[in-house]
């Protein structure tokens, strides 16, 4: 069934959440602290992980690196892209609409937790190329893989940040979904090294939001997304422009 691993992967977040919050109430507050930056520990090497495996190469004995100048340009276009449509703040709209309908009075970090939550359900090469092999190949095996990990941070998270978590199941339904659904579509121009390189960009974001994870700090990674796509762009004007291709 295509489509199963984005269903599972709700379930999982949704249940996560519950127990977290569920821990949440019993436990003190001197613990958020800690635990955040044990997730936010967690979170920076698979970020680290995700993009060396992409970025270094060995090739006879010597470790050289590719795709850099790809990958810088990404981040760069991303963001004057995401800063002109100001992703992140529409994020923190939307979750403010919605804590302001459905959240309890007092729950301050609501849109923290449904915007953080998001974007590390999202970015990452498991929900990119998860989604993809769901869509191309009915197989979603990689997204109930992640729909775990992400059950599991999602208990962290709503322990700490409370019931904002449970509404990060919107973008992943419709982000995950969305990428399943257009696969079939997509698939004459897909190569490994196109979803390498996505992957490669989505796993940086991950090491970001890491950073604001341990130390509370505030990277837009929100207005970076759209340089998880970019590569595709590039992917294309290689076609005219055999330069590019090289990057």
């Amino acid at each position: 069934m295509i489509g199963l691993g984005t269903i599972v992967n709700v379930g999982t977040v949704l249940i996560g959440t519950t127990i977290g919050i569920l821990l949440k109430n019993g436990l003190p507050k001197r613990f958020e602290k800690t635990v955040m930056q044990g997730l936010g520990l967690s979170t920076c090497f698979i970020g680290i992980g995700g993009t060396l495996s992409e970025v270094l190469t060995i090739q006879d004995g010597e470790i050289g690196t590719q795709h850099t100048m790809l990958l810088i340009l990404c981040l760069a276009l991303g963001a004057v892209i995401g800063e002109a449509l100001n992703i992140e703040q529409r994020l923190e709209d939307f979750g403010a609409f919605c804590q302001s309908h459905f959240a309890a009075k007092g729950d301050s970090r609501f849109v923290e937790g449904f915007v953080t939550a998001s974007l590390l359900f999202c970015v990452g090469a498991m929900s990119i190329v998860g989604a993809l092999n769901d869509g191309l190949n009915g197989d979603p095996t990689m997204l109930i893989a992640k729909a775990i990990l992400d059950g599991v941070a999602s208990i962290l998270f709503a322990a700490s940040l409370g019931k904002g978590v449970y509404l990060s199941i919107v973008p992943i339904f419709f982000y995950q979904g969305g990428i399943t659904l257009m696969a079939r579509f997509i698939r004459p121009w897909l190569t490994d090294v196109l979803i390498g390189q996505m992957s490669c960009v989505g796993s940086v974001l991950i090491f970001a939001i890491s950073l604001n994870l341990i130390f509370n700090s505030k990277l837009r990674v929100g207005n970076l997304l759209p340089a998880i796509f970019l590569p595709v762009l590039f992917f294309f004007l290689a076609q005219f422009f055999p330069t590019l291709g090289t990057l």
